[in-house]
C-alpha cells in the first residue's frame, strides 16, 4: 500500500527556517509528481509547492514563493520543502502528498491520489 510519512517539522522562530522531508513507501505512484500542501487552524487547506517527478519542474503558492524550496531525491524516494524565512503565517500542519496520474493541476489537492498524516510547523514571534 502506497504511503507518505513526513517528518521534519516543529517549532522555529520567525525568519528562521525549517526542513520537512516526506518519505514514499513505493515509488509506482510518485512518477507522476508530489506535493505539499499546508492546513492552519480554521483555515480550509491550501497548496504550498510541488515537483514534477520525471521533469524537476517545481510549482510554488504565491505566498511562499522565493522563500520555499521543493526538491527531490529520486534515489530516496523523497521530497523535500525548505523553509526560509518563515513567518507567523506559514504555521500550519503540513501534508504531504502524491499524484496518481498525470492528470489535473499540480496546485489542486483533488489531483492528489495519497496523502502523509501531516506534520506540524508552528512559527512564533
Amino acid at each position: 500500500q502506497a504511503q507518505l510519512i513526513e517528518s521534519g517539522g516543529g517549532l522555529v522562530q520567525a525568519g528562521g527556517s525549517l526542513r520537512v522531508s516526506c518519505a514514499a513507501s513505493e515509488r509506482t505512484f510518485s512518477i507522476y509528481g508530489m506535493g505539499w500542501f499546508r492546513q492552519a487552524p480554521g483555515k480550509g487547506r491550501e497548496f504550498v509547492a510541488a515537483i514534477s517527478w520525471s521533469s524537476g519542474t517545481a510549482y510554488y503558492a504565491n505566498s511562499v514563493k522565493g522563500r520555499f524550496t521543493i526538491s527531490r531525491d529520486n534515489a530516496k524516494n523523497t521530497v523535500y520543502l525548505q523553509m526560509n524565512s518563515l513567518k507567523l503565517e506559514d504555521t500550519a500542519v503540513y501534508y504531504c502528498a502524491s499524484r496518481g496520474s498525470y492528470s489535473g493541476s499540480f496546485y489542486f489537492d483533488s489531483s492528489y491520489a495519497h496523502w502523509g498524516q501531516g506534520t506540524q510547523v508552528t512559527v512564533s514571534s
